[in-house]
């Protein structure tokens, strides 16, 4: 029985790593992110597709080394596997102007969903 448990985990844990990742499309403007919030489960692959609209901006969450530069109208991609749960701030990380220190999200990451 404890061998049948076993195998059974290992294939969860297979189909899991082989999953499709969660694809969520983002935009950054003028001291906003949108969405502003990002929830996404631990464990699963996320690919963030953000694009500039107005110019230049940066993507940063520091929990997960993420750290990029949104060049205007053009469509940056982010992967990562998210592998601790909590709410952790995004924020702008190239001066955009005036209201750069408040151009802020945030990215939720729930716990594993169980099969």
């Amino acid at each position: 029985m404890l061998r049948i448990i076993h195998i059974a985990l290992l294939v969860a844990a297979a189909l899991q790593a082989g999953a499709d990742p969660q694809v969520i499309t983002m935009t950054a403007k003028k001291y906003e992110f949108s969405p502003s919030t990002v929830t996404v489960e631990r464990g699963r692959a996320v690919r963030l597709e953000i694009t500039a609209t107005d110019r230049t901006h940066g993507f940063e969450i520091k929990e997960f080394n993420i750290k990029v530069k949104l060049e205007k109208d053009k469509k940056t991609v982010v992967e990562f596997t998210p592998d601790k749960a909590g709410e952790f701030e995004i924020k702008c990380s190239e001066f955009c102007g005036f209201g750069h220190g408040r151009m802020k999200g945030k990215l939720v990451v729930t716990e594993e969903k169980k099969k």
